[in-house]
C-alpha cells in the first residue's frame, strides 16, 4: 500500500507540477504513490472541486494545490 496519494484531475498544471515533485521525492525514499483522477469519481469531485491537487500522506490530508518538497519528505521520513 502506497503511503502517499495524489487526488488529480487531467488537464491540470498544478496536479503536473505536484506529480514530479512527489515522483522525485518517492523515489529517493523508495516510497510508491497512487493518483486518483477526481473526476472519476463523483464523491471526490464535490469533496475537493476546485482545490486539486490534495495529496494524503498515510491516508491524512497533507497539501492542496502545491506540493512543498521538503514538507513532504519530512512526513515521509518522520
Amino acid at each position: 500500500m502506497s503511503r502517499v496519494t495524489l487526488y488529480s484531475r487531467p488537464g491540470c498544471h498544478l496536479c503536473e507540477d505536484a506529480r514530479a515533485v512527489i515522483e522525485r521525492v518517492c523515489a529517493d525514499l523508495g516510497e510508491g504513490y497512487d493518483e486518483v483522477s477526481i473526476d472519476d469519481d463523483p464523491a471526490l469531485l464535490e469533496r475537493f472541486g476546485e482545490e486539486i491537487p490534495v495529496t494524503f500522506v498515510d491516508g491524512r490530508q497533507h497539501d492542496f494545490w502545491r506540493v512543498d518538497e521538503q514538507r513532504l519528505r519530512a512526513a515521509l521520513q518522520g
